[in-house]
């Protein structure tokens, strides 16, 4: 008992100290640089003209994606790791348990997204969610891309909330990636750079719709889990009021704001 004890405590240690060690990295990346990150390659076949269509997301310094018609395209950025290695200090496997977390996700103040994640399918990916969630790191920050053209996300979690930074590392490897490519709707997925499965960082995606999403070089992308409750809410409330402009790619029209994530 004596050992469990003392195992615990220094789980607990590690946690705190990697929770400062998390604010301090965020601190130093919004006033010392803007950096590449988390763009997600997204491919859909849109079954009425059968055409695919395909985006590689800017995560960095862009000003922005355009989107014409049938493709969206950018320059792909230099990925944030060493291909095939964790940088920084990730946060240890074990957080994540090898078990189910239920939580929350709260949005703009009253829209309420019950989650479940996934610590047994996804274990570093969860052990980092539940990390950040556990410092508070989440709690205000924005989700600033929405797409709604022929795929159907909401990317959240970026530090400056252009899409930029990291939460002080990356990691990988890619973890529970569905195998045909498609993406239930409310699902919950890891951004990361083309080309470069350790590349996650903070930056997340919730499917609102079904939707597929091409593998690209490195694999597909990292699922912790998906939403249990309040995706009718949240389509209702922020993403079918659209995209900034009608475009199809881009900041949501409704401003959109993590007010607090939790789980347990």
């Amino acid at each position: 008992m004596a050992s469990q004890n003392e195992e615990r405590r220094q789980r607990e240690e590690r946690r705190r100290r990697h929770a400062y060690e998390v604010r301090q990295g965020v601190h130093t990346t919004r006033r010392a640089r803007r950096v590449r990150d988390n763009w997600i390659a997204v491919g859909a076949s849109v079954a009425v003209v059968a055409a695919a269509v395909v985006l590689h997301v800017v995560v960095g310094s862009s000003s922005g994606v355009e989107a014409p018609e049938a493709t969206a395209t950018a320059s792909t950025p230099e990925p944030t790791s060493t291909s095939g290695q964790n940088s920084g200090e990730v946060p240890d496997i074990e957080l994540s348990e090898g078990r189910s977390w239920q939580g929350e996700i709260v949005v703009n103040d009253d829209v309420s997204l019950g989650i479940e994640l996934d610590g047994a399918a996804a274990p570093q990916g969860v052990a980092s969610f539940v990390s950040l969630t556990q410092s508070g790191f989440y709690d205000g920050l924005s989700c600033p891309r929405l797409t709604t053209g022929g795929f159907f996300v909401l990317q959240c979690g970026s530090p400056d909330g252009t899409l930029s930074g990291t939460p002080g590392y990356s990691y990988g490897p890619i973890e529970n990636a569905p195998s045909d490519d498609v993406y239930p709707a409310g699902t919950i997925a890891m951004a990361r750079v083309a080309d470069d499965g350790y590349s996650m960082g903070s930056q997340f995606f919730i499917v609102y719709e079904d939707t597929t999403i091409s593998s690209d070089s490195a694999g597909g992308y990292t699922v912790l889990g998906h939403v249990t409750s309040g995706l009718d809410e949240l389509r209702s409330t922020i993403t079918d009021e659209g995209v900034e402009g009608d475009a199809t790619d881009g900041a949501p029209a409704v401003e959109t704001i993590m007010t607090s994530v939790t789980v347990e």
